[in-house]
């Protein structure tokens, strides 16, 4: 036990991982299930936290830096249209919950009897603001008191915030996730996915992993003689939606071309929507089971129209001068434009930076990409050049501190990261030839990003929560608990009856309003959706900077 002990010290990453371990294992058991895998880990960093380990900041930076960057990405795509309507409600909404938060801090404050700098604390601790924490200790100057005496209220401030911050947030994470939704009747996940179905095209997707298929491919032979002597490019045209991919003749498969007549007796690989398949036997002949035939690597592929001599032809010049040329056994199965399905009509004119979806034999699916522009492939690897250049400028960005009577204002390089992540997302979806997270990675980034940062926020508070009992007793916690819930209360029931906002961002805007980072993971994993980021954004930006203020608002009013 020494040996564990001594190494936990000597090597605190090592107290980390093992937060994270015990976190995601109590999250997953049917118990951990209730509270989620956030405040487990949470609960885990408090109890490994009592060996006295010290992470520094930094680290804890990083991991929350990585996890904004990756929720940023996901939602950027849905962010922008989102902002186009409910930008301003939010920003209103923000400033009511931060002044329900405040003014429950304050009450709480005042019949506890607590002086200034613990009422900052509590504010910043049940609020889960490190903002308001490090603009209010910054500030206790304006007090009036010696150094001495300021350097005691600094203490009590960290003192209260220790106290009050683990529940703020495994307490804002459980009520948002868990118990919110029941209190409105709500179903999560089926928020998630209605809000999901509105932004999307009615109908099946196509990167849906569903049985249906709409290209399906089957084997005839050629029996009906009206058809016999034809080229493939012929037959084509007499199978009314359906096209030859190759043919059997002998023994000899061979590739159709515009020249080559193929005997009666030939059996022929057709492919095309099931409907015009199924109704080639009818035209040709019998089906039959010819899987060597059928052995031809095929591919479904987005490709990226970029050459300038695509740009400005229709759907119908496409597959007139580009398809026809490979006997026409490639099938354009949709357009995006700007992230969003456009229907493929024969008169639509191709734009740069179009995706088209196409389906095909692999090697004509390459020369189509090669001659139109650039083939978008499902990759493993993560263009992480792209993704720390986003870090890098977003974090400069927030870093920017405007001085305003006297007061620090700046959007701090986290909410910068999460600016940029959305950004970047959004020019990832818009200009696919770069940018690519694939979704494994980003699944990794935003849980153990937010996690690893969730663990050393445990760790580094654990000996503070039992120093700060002993001081103030459990009346600060209770007190917490009410700056924590009362909030998110108001904000809840705002949401849905003043604001209206759809539930699915309703969770989502109500843990950006109160500054309750964690809380966004456990509504993500509750409602197994990135959708309800997308009401965090704009709120989480605004009550970094409101709640901020409000610390200093706070040593004033309880001067």
């Amino acid at each position: 036990m020494h040996f564990i002990l001594s190494t936990l010290h000597e090597y605190p990453e090592i107290a980390i991982f093992l937060t994270l371990a015990l976190g995601f294992w109590f999250g997953s058991t049917k118990v951990g299930s209730y509270i989620g895998t956030v405040a487990s880990t949470l609960v885990a960093g408090l109890l490994v936290g009592q060996l006295n380990i010290h992470i520094a900041p930094i680290v804890g930076s990083t991991f929350f830096t990585i996890f904004l960057f990756a929720v940023g990405y996901s939602v950027g795509p849905r962010f922008v249209p989102a902002l186009k309507t409910d930008g301003l409600p939010q920003v209103a909404f923000t400033l009511l919950v931060c002044a329900a938060g405040f003014g429950t801090a304050y009450v709480a404050a005042k019949i506890m009897g607590y002086d200034a700098a613990v009422a900052a604390g509590l504010l910043a601790g049940g609020t889960t603001n490190s903002g308001t924490l490090g603009v209010a200790t910054s500030n206790l100057g304006q007090l009036g008191l010696d150094a001495q005496q300021t350097q005691s209220m600094a203490s009590l401030l960290a003192v209260a915030y220790a106290v009050t911050y683990p529940f703020g947030t495994a307490g804002a994470a459980w009520f948002l996730s868990s118990f919110a939704p029941k209190l409105l009747g709500v179903d999560l996940k089926a928020a998630a996915r209605d809000y999901e179905a509105r932004m999307a095209r009615p109908g099946p997707q196509l990167s849906d992993d569903l049985a249906y298929r709409p290209v399906i491919s089957r084997s005839y032979r050629l029996e009906k003689s009206a058809l016999a002597g034809r080229t493939a490019r012929e037959l084509d045209l007499a199978l009314a939606g359906a096209v030859v991919t190759r043919f059997r003749a002998g023994e000899a498969i061979r590739e159709p071309d515009a020249k080559t007549p193929i005997a009666q007796g030939a059996t022929l690989a057709i492919a095309g929507p099931a409907s015009a398949v199924m109704a080639a036997e009818r035209a040709l002949g019998p089906e039959v089971d010819d899987r060597e035939l059928l052995s031809y690597p095929a591919e479904q592929l987005d490709i990226v129209v970029t050459h300038k001599d695509v740009v400005g032809r229709t759907v119908h010049q496409l597959a007139e001068q580009e398809l026809a040329s490979y006997g026409r056994p490639i099938f354009l199965l949709g357009i995006t434009r700007s992230g969003r399905p456009v229907t493929p009509s024969d008169d639509l004119k191709l734009e740069r930076w179009d995706v088209l979806t196409v389906r095909g034999a692999r090697k004509h699916v390459d020369q189509l990409a090669k001659s139109i522009g650039y083939a978008d492939r499902p990759t493993s690897e993560s263009d992480v050049a792209y993704m720390g250049l986003g870090i890098v400028i977003g974090s400069l960005i927030g870093a920017i501190t405007l001085h305003v009577g006297g007061v620090p204002l700046s959007l701090s390089p986290s909410v910068g990261a999460l600016l940029a992540g959305i950004v970047f997302g959004y020019v990832r979806s818009r200009y696919r030839t770069f940018g690519q997270i694939p979704e494994p990675a980003l699944w990794a980034f935003n849980n153990v990003g937010l996690n690893g940062f969730i663990a050393v926020v445990g760790l580094n508070a654990g000996a503070g929560l039992i120093a700060g009992l002993k001081t103030y007793g459990i009346g600060l916690f209770i007190a917490g608990i009410f700056v924590c819930l009362v909030p998110l209360i108001v904000g809840v029931y705002a949401g849905k009856y003043i604001f209206k906002f759809h539930p699915a961002l309703l969770f989502g805007a109500c843990a950006g309003a109160r500054s309750a980072t964690a809380s966004i993971g456990a509504v993500q994993e509750a409602a197994q959706s990135t959708v309800p980021v997308i009401g965090y954004t704009i709120p989480y930006a605004v009550s970094r900077i409101v709640l901020a203020l409000a610390g200093i608002a706070m040593l004033v009013v309880m001067k």
